[in-house]
């Protein structure tokens, strides 16, 4: 099995994350979330203890880029 070099794309707060992570995963760009120990052991939901990196496949960064613009621009079609 090949390896796969993870990049960061974006960090947000986690619903914002969760959101992110299931456009990219409906436009076929595996994604892996890393929240940081503190936030998520402690159950904080704001601040930057509560920020999530989404990660991506380095191969699909632009892809991926280009998708967090359009939904940061209001770009998106929800028709397939």
């Amino acid at each position: 099995m090949a390896h796969t070099a993870w990049q960061v794309l974006v960090r947000l707060s986690g619903v914002q994350a969760e959101i992110l992570r299931g456009l990219l995963e409906a436009n076929e760009i595996p994604v892996v979330l890393n929240q940081e120990g503190a936030g998520r052991a402690i159950g904080l939901g704001v601040g930057p203890l509560a920020e999530v990196e989404i990660l991506v496949p380095e191969s699909l960064l632009e892809q991926a880029q280009a998708l967090w613009r359009a939904f940061q621009a209001g770009d998106l079609s929800t028709s397939g």
